[in-house]
């Protein structure tokens, strides 16, 4: 019922709040939520918005769109990251850490696939949602807070989007010697609910990740933006499109709850966030429950090892 009840009732304010002076970085910003999110920001006056994108071309195609929108040229700059690819991801960051200054991240980059692949010895969607989105905010950490610390007014933001769909799934390979491996093992990838899976996996370790970064340096918090109209779905079957024509937002309404996260104040930090606002409750009860956390740590631990022996050193970034 509450599910219905925010796809029909609950319509996320349009967004006001100024962006003036600031720099923003959107993942997956060429398409769906992250274009229209894009184009808020500019909109309310960034002075640099950097769209984060695989697809050069679409994101160039997506820069122009928003310029002619808008009325507002030479703000958005498009960068290329597959965040399929660790070396990828650790170039882009590299590059985002010669910038004089950020000011909000928002990870909205994601794949929801039918299809089994692996992509760096994980199963892609795990690659991508998790793991890599991790490695990405923790590369962009050290300028966020570095902005917070001498850019006059400054509050940077770190946010994730994320799904309600992370408390539609289970998780008993927590308990399994290597989690991420036992999951990435084809005959056990149940890849009809694997993006629910992901998406579970990725508030874990962004809970973990709050817990270790002072609100008061970079807000972190979790999105959820409700079922909306983009090309995360397009690989669904006829039932799931059914269901998305009838219950759906509209990609720039969903897009709005995007902008509230990035605009969010200090009691958002480590929260999860529904309809553009805080809503703790709506996180899952086993996320919330002893076991948990314990799973949490767990992962934390394990993805830890792996982002270490990608660059060691970098889960300094997380303190």
């Amino acid at each position: 019922m509450g599910f219905l009840y925010s796809q029909f009732c609950v319509r996320p304010p349009y967004p006001e709040q100024s962006f003036a002076n600031q720099t923003v970085l959107i993942t997956g910003a060429n398409v769906g939520l992250g274009f229209e999110a894009a184009r808020h920001v500019v909109r309310l006056g960034a002075s640099r918005v950097i769209l984060a994108v695989r697809n050069v071309p679409a994101g160039e195609e997506a820069k122009q769109q928003i310029e002619t929108s808008t009325g507002r040229s030479g703000v958005c700059e498009v960068w290329e990251v597959d965040l399929a690819s660790n070396q990828s991801v650790l170039d882009f960051g590299d590059r985002i850490a010669q910038l004089p200054q950020l000011d909000a991240a928002l990870l909205n980059a994601g794949v929801a696939t039918l299809n089994y692949a692996k992509a760096e010895g994980l199963e892609r969607s795990i690659t991508v949602n998790v793991v890599n989105t991790l490695l990405l905010s923790l590369l962009v950490l050290p300028i966020l807070k570095k902005t917070g610390k001498t850019v006059p007014g400054s509050q940077p933001r770190l946010s994730f989007v994320v799904s309600e769909v992370h408390a539609w799934v289970s998780l008993p390979e927590w308990k399994a010697d290597h989690i991420l491996e036992t999951l990435s093992e084809e005959s056990k990838a149940k890849m009809n609910e694997r993006y629910r899976l992901s998406k579970l996996l990725e508030v874990l370790v962004v809970q973990e990740l709050a817990g270790r970064v002072r609100g008061s340096e970079v807000i972190i918090n979790m999105i959820n933006p409700g079922l909306c109209h983009s090309s995360l779905g397009r690989e669904a079957g006829g039932a799931a499109q059914v269901i998305r024509l009838l219950l759906a937002r509209t990609t720039e309404i969903g897009s709005r709850t995007l902008v509230a996260g990035i605009t969010a104040g200090l009691e958002s930090h480590g929260a999860y966030m529904t309809d553009g606002h805080v809503e703790n409750t709506a996180l899952s009860p086993w996320v919330r429950s002893d076991e948990g956390r314990q799973a949490r740590i767990k992962l934390w631990k394990e993805v830890a090892t792996i982002l270490e022996g990608v660059r060691p050193g970098i889960m300094q970034n997380a303190v």
